[in-house]
């Protein structure tokens, strides 16, 4: 999507005088205050013109609040509303734009016309509910035969609405050079800019954020995380906060959920462990064939197949639901961070930035593998201090043999943990900065990039000291302890991390500051959702729940009660989750995806090393130990079979996954039937 800005030839702006429809432009863009005032059902005087009748609506909602700088001059806030309110085929944004009950002050509230809407719908790929009821993927030219495609709150989302209006922002583009008006000449736009970002560069634009709808958001509340439910409302959650969101948090319920098989064998294992050895010391009973050790590893391989696989079909079916099924690749604009040298795309035939693959490979050789490899030596360096601290405290509490000096045993765990997660937090800092220096165009190309260093970093800062414990110490009481103080320790610092921090900070220092009552202009009930802190993303929830896979199906069987540990912590963490989403942080904004994107992969890498895992754990079961001794086993002859079961279990694996299609046959023929209906009516289009 491209689009050109003219400062001069831009439409909209100041005009008629206030009371007209949102046909046309109300009130003044500068000076005074505005005779109507602005609320969430909204009214049209003041909102600058569409440009099609078919657009033209007396309620128009404000979905999204811009926040100008301070020493932005009313004629800066006048071109600018001119530019958001002008026709795409004239350069603008073809949004709906409102000064604020002020219009000298520092907000701009924005809407989309429907014709923006639907034709955004299409660019985005979206599939809509057509006149039979199925399923299709959007076509503008076809419109009037899509469900609901005149009343846009019922045809979209308000997620997706509010994204839309980001999508058009970002793709505003100078096609020449242009000067923006009430500010110096240094800050010209030079052709092919991006104009929302240069803007904020010049501190034009502070912020742009998504609002809140009080009565959605309480409605959402009360059936989310208020009541005693357990189910999850995932419609209402892609409704208001989009996909994404909805997507997270169905994966984390169906997770969740599918901890309670290993659960109750965890509690089953320890529980008859127990029992089983009291009774053999005192009856002297021979041992079981099969112990819980074994058990629990060759279960945790074939659970962690059998709820990725059943996760991509669940997937695919909310993918389907909620219209993303279809989303394409397309040959879009540069993200917004993108820069180089104007020049032809070779593909596309447009005038934009151009950066060579040979820089950009350049700078990963030469900077970003270096740094991310100083990273991975200071995880080196904290498991070994890690090892120094372990034998000082043994060497300790063998001389005191002391209540004080058994505590001390779980220092260096506690210590190297707390090393670990600020080790952490500063690799994802540094991981933003050295994927933004890589000047990455696509936005897909950025994401992967960056999800890939961290979760090199998160696997081996996470499992790097379990793995040199189980498979080089062979020390499976250490790698027991080790794993129950990370199970405990991570969980209640993620707890007090994210969920009491934040509520504390938002209770005594922010809500103070944000007191409003029922009589309050709208406007000012907006600017206080700009007062809270921007939502950081789903980042650091999937690296959570990644961790929390990597324990269980990696190395459970060493520590039963891994399961139902996890259990407890993530019945709470869906709540406390949905509540800091609703409360503790401004609404994002939530592009549409059609599933957990790189993450799923992440998962299915995970679950294929714990067959390589378990099976090698198993050669340290005390059980399979004893019997290779009694029956006089060499060392290279176990390691054979340990070899030879690995090889089984991977061939079950793969197996099980086959047997498992990613996607139910009803959706894969939906699929099919949309992908054929979108190539008719392609052709139909062009005339071939």
């Amino acid at each position: 999507m491209s689009k050109a800005a003219d400062d001069e030839g831009v439409p909209g702006g100041r005009g008629e005088p206030p009371g007209t429809s949102a046909q046309q432009v109300g009130g003044e863009a500068a000076g005074g205050k505005l005779p109507s005032k602005l609320s969430a059902s909204s009214f049209t005087p003041g909102w600058t013109k569409v440009s099609c009748p078919c657009c033209a609506s007396e309620r128009v909602e404000p979905l999204v609040r811009v926040k100008l700088g301070p020493k932005v001059v009313p004629e800066t806030k006048r071109w600018l509303i001119k530019l958001i309110g002008a026709p795409q085929k004239d350069g603008g944004a073809g949004l709906l734009a409102h000064p604020g009950e002020d219009a000298t002050g520092n907000t701009i509230m924005l809407s989309a016309p429907r014709c923006t809407l639907l034709r955004a719908t299409e660019e985005l790929g979206l599939c809509k509910i057509y006149h039979n009821n199925e399923m299709e993927a959007f076509a503008y030219n076809d419109r009037d035969n899509f469900r609901d495609s005149d009343n846009m709150e019922v045809f979209l989302t308000l997620a997706e609405r509010q994204y839309i209006i980001k999508y058009e922002l970002d793709g505003l583009r100078a096609q020449k050079e242009l000067r923006i008006p009430g500010m110096p000449d240094s800050r010209t736009l030079q052709k092919r800019d991006n104009i929302w970002q240069k803007l904020g560069q010049a501190g034009v634009i502070v912020d742009t954020f998504p609002l809140h709808n009080p009565g959605k958001l309480k409605d959402l509340s009360k059936s989310w995380y208020s009541g005693n439910q357990l189910a999850q409302p995932l419609d209402k959650v892609n409704e208001y906060f989009g996909s994404s969101v909805a997507f997270y948090f169905s994966f984390l319920d169906f997770y969740t959920w599918s901890l309670l098989p290993p659960a109750i064998l965890g509690l089953f294992i320890a529980y008859f462990s127990i029992s089983g050895s009291q009774q053999q010391e005192i009856q002297d009973e021979p041992e079981p064939l099969i112990s819980g050790h074994m058990l629990q590893a060759v279960f945790s391989m074939l659970w962690s197949t059998v709820v990725i696989e059943l996760w991509k079909r669940r997937s695919s079916s909310l993918s389907y639901q909620w219209g993303t099924l279809n989303l394409a690749e397309r040959f879009a604009e540069p993200r917004p961070g993108f820069h180089g040298d104007l020049g032809v795309n070779p593909v596309t035939g447009r005038v934009e930035p151009l950066f060579p693959e040979w820089k950009r490979d350049l700078r990963m050789a030469l900077v970003s593998v270096p740094v991310v490899g100083l990273f991975l030596g200071l995880v080196v360096l904290g498991m070994m201090c890690f090892y120094w601290a372990e034998a000082r405290v043994q060497w300790l509490h063998k001389d005191w043999n002391s209540m004080i000096s058994q505590t001390f045993l779980y220092v260096p765990s506690v210590l190297h943990i707390v090393y670990t997660n600020m080790l952490a937090n500063l690799y994802r800092t540094v991981a933003n900065s050295l994927t933004e220096y890589e000047n990455h165009r696509e936005e897909s190309a950025y994401d992967n990039h960056l999800t890939g260093k961290i979760l090199v970093f998160t696997f081996f800062n996470n499992f790097a000291v379990l793995f040199h414990i189980a498979f080089f110490k062979q020390d499976v009481p250490l790698l027991r302890k080790r794993l129950a103080s990370l199970l405990i320790i991570s969980q209640l610092v993620n707890q007090v991390t994210e969920v009491v921090i934040p509520f504390l900070v938002d209770r005594f220092i922010s809500a103070p500051h944000r007191t409003e009552s029922e009589d309050d202009p709208e406007e000012d009930k907006f600017r206080n959702q700009g007062t809270l802190p921007t939502f950081p993303g789903l980042f650091a929830e999937y690296i959570e729940l990644l961790v929390q896979f990597g324990y269980l199906s990696l190395f459970s069987c060493v520590f039963p009660l891994t399961a139902v540990l996890l259990l407890l912590n993530n019945l709470t963490e869906i709540r406390s989750d949905a509540y800091k989403i609703c409360k503790l942080f401004r609404k994002p904004f939530c592009p549409p995806v059609a599933s957990m994107g790189v993450w799923k992969v992440a998962f299915e890498v995970l679950s294929f090393v714990s067959v390589v895992s378990n099976a090698w754990l198993l050669l340290l079961s005390p059980r399979l130990q004893k019997m290779s001794q009694e029956a006089g086993m060499s060392s290279s002859n176990l390691l054979m079979g340990a070899v030879m079961v690995e090889h089984v279990l991977i061939l079950v694996k793969v197996i099980m996954a086959a047997l498992i299609p990613d996607e139910p046959d009803w959706i894969r023929k939906k699929r099919e039937h949309i992908e054929y209906t979108s190539m008719q009516a392609l052709r139909q289009y062009t005339g071939f």
